[in-house]
């Protein structure tokens, strides 16, 4: 069983994804910021991350930049995920290290495609 962290400061989002994740038969680990995250994905090496974008203290942008240049995390996929719906924030997130941008909010089916796509099922 694969095991995803979600990275989200807020509970609602955290609540809906992990829902859509088990559903789809996801283990998974969660994180309510981008420092929390940093830490716990060196340790807990999950398979996959959905990075949110606006959190306090390190934002989803630096979290996915620091993980996508330590040669221990560097292979863990990164979906971050983002209120912000320009092009110009893809962009942004895919040359941080994310391997693709999803928009909230997030569609069920564009998610665990995506997650299947990264993890290569």
């Amino acid at each position: 069983m694969a095991r995803i962290m979600v990275v989200d400061d807020s509970p609602t989002d955290v609540q809906n994804l992990k829902s859509m994740l088990s559903k789809a038969g996801y283990a998974v680990i969660e994180a309510t910021s981008g420092q929390d995250a940093i830490q716990r994905i060196k340790t807990e090496k999950p398979d996959c991350v959905i990075m949110d974008v606006v959190m306090p203290g390190i934002n989803g942008f630096q979290a996915t930049r620091t993980l996508s240049k330590d040669p221990a995390t560097a292979h863990i996929p990164i979906l971050v995920i983002s209120s912000k719906n320009q092009e110009t924030d893809r962009v942004w997130a895919l040359r941080q290290g994310a391997r693709d941008y999803i928009i909230k909010p997030v569609k069920e089916a564009d998610l665990i495609a995506k997650i299947n796509t990264v993890l290569g099922h």
